[in-house]
Parts: C-alpha cells; structure tokens; sequence
C-alpha cells in the first residue's frame, strides 16, 4: 500500500473519530466576543493547543471539533469565559490558564491524551520554512507532551532530538501567536576548557555555548530573520544566570543541557515560569561537568516533581538516537562500561 494511500485511510479514520458540537453565545455582543478570543484569537489557540480540539467561529456561533470529552470541556470553558467578559473588557492569557486549572482539564489530558497510535503517526511540527515530523514512538510522544503540559522534561543521550523538536516546536507557536517570544537557555559550564581563556566579554565567552540553539534557529526561521528576531527581543538567547529575578509570561522557554545546572539553579528557573508560558527542560544526565560533589539539578529533579501528574518526563535511550549509527554503539558502550564493577564512575561515586 502506498503512503499516500495509507495517509487518505488515517485522515478518514480520524474523520470518523472527530465530532463537532455546536455553541451559541448570547447575548451576541461584538466587544465581548473579541475579549472572550483575544488579539488575533490567542485565545481560542491557547485552549485549542491545551485541549486537543479545532475551534472556528462566525460571530456568536462556535464550531468545536475533536474527541466527545474534549469538545464538551472546550464548549463549557467557551461558556463560562464568556460569562467573564460581563465585567471585563478583556480576557487575558492567565485567566484563560486559570479557568484551564480549574476544569479539571489536566485529568482530563491525563486519561485521554494518548489514546490513538493513528493521531501520533499524524503529528508533526510546521515552522515557517520546513516541516518537522517526529522519529518513532519516543519522539513521537515527547512532541505531544511538550503541546500538553505546561512543563516537560526529556532526558537522554546526545542525538536523540531533544533539543531540536522543542525549539521546533517553540517556533512553531512564535509563528501560531500562541507565545509572544521564545527563550533558550544554557548554564554556562565549564566542559574541560577555562572560560576565562577565552577572549571578549561574557556574552562572547558563553556564545559557543548556546550555539547548537542558534543552529536550530536558523534553520527553521533563516538567519535573517532570527538576527531581526533577536534585535526586537523576541527571541532571547541567554545563560542560565540571566534568569535570576525575572518572570516570565507567554513565553516558550527551554532550557538546554540542565545536567549541568544546580539544584538551586534548577528551581530557580522552575520558579521563573508565568502564566501563558511553556517551559521544556532538556539534558543527558551520563555528561555532567559540575565541579566533583555538587548534585546536578536535573538528577534530583527527577525524585522531587515525579509525582506530579501535570508535568511530563520523557525518558530516551541509545536506541532514539538518530545521528551516525556509530553514535548508538557508543552510548551502548559506554553504558556497558559504566556499569562494570571498578569503572570510573564507580572509583568517582566513591
């Protein structure tokens, strides 16, 4: 069967699957029909992105489209949002979060937001000048987690995509307006090589770090455009220090190669996190180069918010990695090596 034959029988099982309830607001009122969407409809994206449904809307009638459970949470949500705008001449992106909360929509997420191997080989991530299309299962269902939750960890060898589909996936809701500006963030630590040798200011030091971020850019947005980006502030490129004091609101924030980030940095930027915003933590906890006694960030993480139903943790393994062949017989190896009595890790874990 060919795959575009294959493609035509998902879309008509996904036909089938969706259903579409109808909701009429009244009174029919222009200027609280244009609170209740928001500027450019940023509302009704944010609770299409959170719930899993399609809204459209002509005037006071609203088209919902998706699974039965969803459509009738986004109909009641649409309802008592609307009641809001009685003595509001805005709804913003918090209280939309909020009324989320409130719903009970996580539980809702939680029971409902896998369920079909047929919606996971449809997924894929649409940025200005490509098409991004998640590898097997693992990304596959960390692409989801990272449009469910608020906050997402995903931990892993090197060459599993994790850094690239989220800023994939952090372009694309620039470009939706579903967040009004992106942050990629790395600590600035020393892998082996003094910082302080290198020349220029603190800016220019750190700047190979967060590199890989920069590559991921521009590729998805053209160097141009990124450059402009960066000049208005929309996208920040930062160390992790920068974050210290700041709060931040419908933003897409990711934090690169956190194995290297502290416990008390670790929670400082957990901390930073506002209402409207996504926050993607990502790192490869077998490559720490924090000085010898200080626990990374990311490893207690894991103990500490894993009980936490609303935050996600995709774990990958030597078998996700999608670079050179060779690199999966690494990790393997040394995996494999670690775990021989006398190795290094063992001589340094005492």
């Amino acid at each position: 069967m060919s795959d575009k034959l294959s493609d035509e029988i998902r879309g008509e099982e996904r036909r089938v699957v969706a259903l579409t309830t109808k909701v009429t607001l009244e009174p029919n009122d222009s200027r609280r029909l244009a609170a209740l969407c928001g500027p450019v409809d940023q509302n009704l994206k944010h609770l299409e992105n959170r719930l899993g449904v399609h809204i459209r809307n002509r005037g006071n009638l609203f088209h919902i489209s998706g699974p039965e459970k969803r459509i009738k949470a986004a109909a009641a949500l649409i309802s008592q949002l609307y009641r809001e705008t009685l003595n509001r001449d805005s709804i913003e992106p918090d209280t939309v979060h909020l009324f989320l909360q409130e719903s009970g929509v996580e539980e809702l997420l939680a029971q409902d937001g896998a369920d079909s191997d047929r919606e996971a080989a449809a997924i894929v991530i649409r940025t200005g000048r490509k098409t991004i299309k998640p590898r097997g299962v693992n990304q596959t269902n960390y692409t989801k987690a990272i449009r469910t939750y608020d906050i997402s960890f995903a931990i892993g060898p090197a060459g599993t995509g994790k850094t690239y589909l989220a800023v994939a996936c952090a372009v694309e809701a620039l470009e939706q307006q579903r967040v009004n500006r992106i942050l990629l963030v790395r600590p600035a630590v020393e892998a082996g090589e003094k910082l302080g040798f290198l020349p220029g200011d603190l800016a220019q030091k750190i700047d190979p770090y967060l590199r890989p971020l920069y590559d991921a850019l521009y590729e998805m947005m053209g160097v141009e455009r990124v450059n402009k980006y960066i000049e208005r502030n929309i996208i920040e490129v930062a160390p992790l220090a920068y974050m210290r004091g700041r709060t931040l609101n419908n933003a897409y924030i990711i934090l690169d190669e956190s194995q290297n980030t502290t416990i008390r940095q670790m929670k400082m930027f957990l901390t930073r996190i506002g209402f409207g915003s996504t926050a993607v933590i990502t790192g490869d906890i077998t490559q720490i180069d924090l000085p010898r006694g200080e626990q990374s960030g990311l490893v207690n993480v894991r103990n500490v918010l894993r009980d936490i139903s609303t935050i996600s943790f995709t774990h990958f393994g030597s078998k996700d990695v999608v670079r050179h062949p060779l690199v999966q017989t690494i990790v393997d190896a040394y995996e494999a090596y670690q775990d021989e009595p006398g190795s290094e890790s063992d001589r340094d874990a005492g």
